[in-house]
């Protein structure tokens, strides 16, 4: 299975970008479960809840990848809720970091803030200092790690088309 992680601050366009790809390539998407939990708990949220998040991501993760065929598009892995734990409270629960040091994905998708900042009940952070420090903390992350990455910027049509180029060079080498 050909794992492509699509990563990045809020509202620029990861859950859009996993869903025009899924369709593309004829497979499925994993959401960010991270939405979900907390429109069924409430917004306000502790550590201890983002290692519950970790834990429903990977659960979730796994069930959709054994359907995929040949490739899945994840939205937002254990990278996101890692970065957000350090960016919000300055820490990461260990469990977390292990588990991530467990998973293995062979492509990832930065998506860029270069996109209008989009309002929702769930995102906390519109202002450019705050995604743009986002933005740089996922950057790091990914340029000190072995794996692939590609930024992936523009408009949400250039996006597609970006990540579809991304994939081809590296799913169908």
């Amino acid at each position: 299975m050909f794992k492509v992680t699509v990563i990045g601050p809020e509202s620029t366009g990861k859950s859009f970008l996993c869903d025009a790809l899924a369709k593309h390539y004829n497979t499925c998407y994993v959401p960010e479960y991270a939405r979900q939990y907390l429109l069924d708990n409430g917004k306000e949220y502790t550590q201890d809840d983002l290692y519950l998040i970790a834990k429903g991501q990977v659960e979730t993760e796994d069930e959709i990848s054994a359907k995929a065929k040949g490739i899945v598009f994840i939205d937002t892995e254990l990278t996101v809720v890692r970065v957000w734990s350090e960016f919000v409270f300055n820490a990461c629960d260990n469990k977390i970091l292990q588990e991530i040091a467990r998973r293995d994905y062979d492509l990832f998708l930065l998506c860029n803030t270069d996109l209008p900042w989009v309002q929702d009940e769930l995102r906390e952070y519109p202002d450019y200092e705050s995604r743009s420090t986002l933005f740089h903390y996922y950057h790091d992350t990914l340029v000190n790690q072995s794996k692939p990455f590609v930024v992936i910027s523009g408009s949400y049509r250039e996006r597609v088309e970006a990540g579809i180029k991304a994939v081809d060079k590296y799913y169908l080498v």
